[in-house]
């Protein structure tokens, strides 16, 4: 199995005055390609912290963060804006949805920094809105739809560059019951494609549709554990 990504002795440390946080005070762990991983933990644990350096919008204060072979931990801003649009897909608890842009070019967005033509940005954003059953809506603002398919049209621009990783902050930090489990329905069938996906979640119920859990306490792993019976099936699909 390829490894994805590997981090080892990874530390970050925060001034905040005259005062130092030390956010992660170790962590070494392994992804390989096609996982699904949960990071949980307590407030303050590190796992927000370690999520921003796995997606490369931080870099570690010391150790080493290795991303599909590529040593990431002292590129240049540059360099890590590069690899997080070729690399990363994000998905976040509010969204991030540009208000007045259609879900088509919503969708689109990551595209145009990857330098695609027009044609063919409409067309690869159509067919990701398509994979997350929301080809009907292409041309709605996203105040012109649920919280679900919000976050459906979150997924698709995740998803148009064909990333390395899907990295998820709380998907589901702002959704109802019925909703999340639907994403969670969602990211199970782009796992099941052979997507890697790494989510944040403080919900041990939105945990356990991961197969693998990895909990942080006070910047540690506190422990990393095979899920054996990950969740599936819980969502009964509807038309929103």
């Amino acid at each position: 199995m390829k490894k994805i990504i590997e981090t080892k002795d990874i530390q970050k440390t925060y001034r905040m005055g005259s005062e130092e946080v030390r956010a992660l005070k170790s962590v070494s762990i392994t992804v390989n390609k096609g996982e699904y991983v949960a990071f949980m933990g307590p407030s303050g644990s590190g796992k927000s912290t370690l999520m921003n350096i796995i997606g490369c919008l931080d870099t570690p204060t010391a150790g080493t963060y290795i991303l599909n072979d590529k040593d990431v931990s002292d590129m240049t801003e540059n360099e890590l804006a590069e690899i997080r649009n070729k690399e990363i897909g994000f998905v976040f608890q509010t969204f991030n949805l540009l208000p007045r842009a259609s879900c088509l070019d919503n969708v689109a967005l990551p595209l145009i920094y990857a330098g695609f033509g027009k044609e063919e940005r409409s067309e690869k954003a159509f067919q990701a809105l398509k994979n997350v059953g929301l080809g009907d809506r292409v041309n709605h603002k996203p105040n012109e739809l649920s919280g679900g398919q919000r976050q459906r049209v979150a997924i698709a621009r995740a998803l148009v560059n064909d990333p390395s990783i899907i990295l998820a902050d709380e998907p589901t930090g702002n959704l109802d019951s019925k909703t999340s489990y639907d994403i969670m329905e969602l990211f199970h069938e782009l796992h099941q494609k052979g997507n890697t996906i790494i989510m944040v979640t403080h919900e041990d119920d939105i945990a356990h549709y991961a197969h693998r859990i990895i909990r942080l306490r006070d910047g540690l792993v506190e422990s990393d554990t095979v899920n054996p019976n990950p969740t599936r099936g819980r969502a009964v699909a509807v038309t929103e």
